[in-house]
């Protein structure tokens, strides 16, 4: 072979290897991006605001009874997001990896997101996760492989966390399966949660994030106050039986509340062929300020 066609196929082999190289790069600082759920990620969403997710009637009733101040005890105020809902939050996420000093293969991938500083190691090393009987962590025990261009990451051993913050919730037994993929300065990040206490079929969840090319990030201190003076041991809640299903976001958008209470068949697009024929929920009367 003359030099010309050596020349050539060298190449070939070098363009075809490149873009695998630059697509797997997730390393950097990523800015989330707002524009899909902005209503249900940054302001929050409505007290009974359910519809749309694979809930069960578990779950249904433990959002029902949930407790909002109960955030305000000092033990939970600086508590971090699980993993399985950090990515939706705010603050910037940065990424980087570590690689074996001698040989340099890639060890592991790590994820750091701002806000509460929840802190995340990606296993890729082709270890297997740990024992069931091992502790569940906030970030839990994530393994990942490259299938391709895409980075697949494998989690297991969290804590009991929340799919919606509005006393939507997860139970330790769930686990969840992300992709992210990158096209140039867009990250996009793929989750699939499936729990088998509060879910009947995985919940799907998609994020975006923007580049930061000169990137950096502060620290978040959070220092724990008393908010709401209470006596010693005191913590907000209700049983089971104290409140009755919550009505308020059906009555506020004027809904069925069968809708409003979500389930699987209501993220499908023909269940809107249905709200027409559904009662809908009138709202609740008002008291003025004055008698």
């Amino acid at each position: 072979m003359n030099a010309r066609p050596r020349a050539l196929l060298l190449i070939l082999l070098l363009a075809g290897a490149r873009p695998a190289v630059a697509q797997t790069n997730v390393i950097g600082y990523w800015n989330p991006l707002f524009d899909e759920d902005f209503v249900e990620r940054l302001p929050g969403p409505d007290v009974g605001d359910y519809a749309g997710l694979p809930i069960n009637d578990a779950a249904r009733r433990r959002a029902d009874t949930w407790e909002a101040s109960l955030l305000t005890l000092p033990e939970h105020q600086c508590k971090p997001h699980p993993s399985t809902y950090g990515f939706r939050g705010v603050g910037t996420l940065r990424i980087w990896e570590d690689r074996d000093p001698l040989t340099q293969q890639l060890v592991k991938i790590n994820t750091h997101i701002q806000w509460q500083e929840q802190r995340r190691e990606i296993w890729m090393d082709g270890r297997e996760h740990p024992s069931e009987f091992e502790p569940h962590t906030w970030q839990g025990f994530s393994t990942g492989r490259l299938e391709g261009d895409v980075l697949v990451v494998q989690t297991t051993h969290l804590k009991a966390g929340w799919m919606r913050r509005n006393g939507l919730a997860l139970s330790d037994r769930a686990t969840m399966t992300e992709r992210f993929f990158r096209h140039g300065d867009l990250m996009t990040h793929v989750m699939m949660i499936e729990d088998p206490v509060y879910l009947t079929e995985p919940l799907v969840k998609t994020n975006g994030f923007a580049l930061m090319p000169d990137g950096a990030m502060e620290p978040y201190p959070c220092r724990p106050a008393v908010e709401v003076p209470r006596e010693a041991g005191d913590v907000p809640h209700h049983g089971l039986d104290d409140v009755s299903p919550t009505k308020e976001y059906a009555q506020k958008h004027g809904l069925p509340v069968e809708a409003a209470q979500g389930g699987a068949e209501t993220a499908l697009p023909e269940y809107t062929s249905k709200l027409p024929s559904m009662p809908k929920t009138t709202a609740a009367p008002t008291r003025g300020l004055f008698p």
